[in-house]
């Protein structure tokens, strides 16, 4: 029997039936359509680009940074030709049609899907995940440069350099939670480059929760962070400057020690308000770079639960977050150094697009990893962008809601 094309019934549009298939499983379509209408963001009418169709092509420019907007949107559109006929012409937008619905999306509705989906994924099966009982979580910010427009260096600013000079490019900060075990990137916020990291911090603190254990640099301590991180009910492990006064008010068998952190020197001389830790001092022998002396800050004051030891050694995996960085900053984003966004608003946009790209590509490593019985870390984060890249066209001609709601002539040729 002849086989024909199956095709659109009249008045349907082929970006009705566009899902990236690699991300559509961890951004479902009906989510996707919940958080626009929340956000005031869904299409008010039929357009050639619906709103939750955009959404999807802002998670693609993640995977696609290479090529220009036009030919993300002809990469996803390829997978449809199997719908195609005489009748039947998927023309890809031009670019101003692209930056107008991008515009008309804005940022909100593509935070908000991130904050509610973007979450830590280990099982208590995955491996390199958990500290004894505890989810394991770093804490840490970086830096993205711009493009290079007068906008974007107003709202965001330049990084200063040397001799009083300032970057080429405008630069925006941003801080993140990290899962160690699977390098998935929670509760991230950005801002203005000269946004100290103490501030951003406050934004993404709040997104702990009990049953994790949060490590955190020196340069994160503030007493306001300590406590609001602690209020979340996740313990913490934070390393503190040595130049910070410290009391021993009660010696612990395992070289450890109790003491009390203070809002301000006044509180500490008055010894009023004071928030108890626990104190683990260390040092690192045998290696040309360590310092003389780490000091660690713990909410877990039982050394029976979390021995000093213990926990020395698992402060350095706080580096983790370093390779999630790089990660998303360098092998997501490829040769390309900037993001391309030329408004402050699309900005933000592409930066949590960015960062529901790389959470898709590692829940899928994820899965791989459960599945052959292996740490999330010794799977190649590259080899899963290119498989990615590969197979998204083939995908993306998946309806939401699958393959039976296609209107067909006869015995329609199956996509492949």
């Amino acid at each position: 029997m002849a086989r024909t094309a199956g095709r659109l019934t009249d008045g349907s549009r082929i970006t009705d039936y566009l899902s990236l298939g690699v991300v559509a499983k961890t951004f479902p379509k009906a989510l996707v359509e919940d958080v626009l209408r929340r956000t005031g963001k869904a299409s008010e009418r039929q357009r050639d680009l619906p709103a939750h169709v955009v959404v999807y092509y802002v998670i693609a420019l993640a995977l696609y940074m290479q090529a220009s907007y036009r030919e993300v949107l002809r990469c996803l559109l390829e997978g449809v030709q199997w719908l195609r006929n005489e009748d039947v012409d998927a023309k890809v937008a031009v670019r101003s049609s692209i930056s107008q619905a991008r515009i008309r999306l804005g940022w909100e509705p593509i935070r908000q899907l991130h904050d509610e989906i973007v979450q830590p994924i280990a099982t208590e099966a995955t491996k390199g995940a958990w500290f004894r009982q505890w989810r394991v979580v770093s804490l840490d910010g970086s830096a993205l440069d711009l493009a290079d427009e007068a906008s974007n260096v107003a709202a965001f600013g330049k990084q200063p350099c040397k001799a009083g000079m300032e970057t080429a490019y405008p630069s925006i900060r941003f801080l993140s939670l990290v899962e160690n075990g699977t390098h998935v990137l929670f509760g991230s916020r950005m801002g203005p480059y000269a946004m100290g990291e103490l501030t951003l911090a406050e934004e993404v603190v709040p997104h702990l929760k009990a049953g994790m254990l949060c490590l955190a640099d020196r340069g994160f301590y503030s007493f306001k962070t300590w406590r609001m991180a602690k209020e979340t009910g996740a313990q913490l492990v934070w390393r503190m400057k040595k130049s910070n006064t410290l009391a021993r008010e009660e010696e612990l068998e395992d070289g450890s020690f109790l003491s009390r952190v203070y809002e301000s020197q006044n509180d500490q001389k008055q010894k009023r308000n004071g928030v108890v830790v626990r104190v683990v001092e260390y040092t690192l022998e045998g290696l040309a770079d360590a310092e003389p002396i780490y000091r660690l800050l713990t909410t877990i004051l039982d050394p029976g639960l979390a021995p000093a030891a213990e926990l020395a050694a698992l402060y350095h995996e706080r580096w983790e977050i370093e390779t999630a960085f790089d990660e998303f900053k360098t092998h997501l984003r490829g040769r390309q150094m900037n993001l391309r966004s030329k408004t402050p608003d699309l900005v933000i946009q592409e930066f949590y697009g960015m960062l529901m790209a790389h959470f898709a590509i590692r829940g899928l490593m994820h899965e791989a990893a459960l599945k052959e019985g292996v740490d999330p870390d010794r799977l190649s984060f590259m080899h899963a962008v290119r498989v990615i890249r590969r197979k998204m066209t083939r995908f993306a001609s998946l309806p939401p809601s699958g393959l039976a709601r296609i209107p067909r002539k006869r015995a329609a040729r199956t996509p492949g």
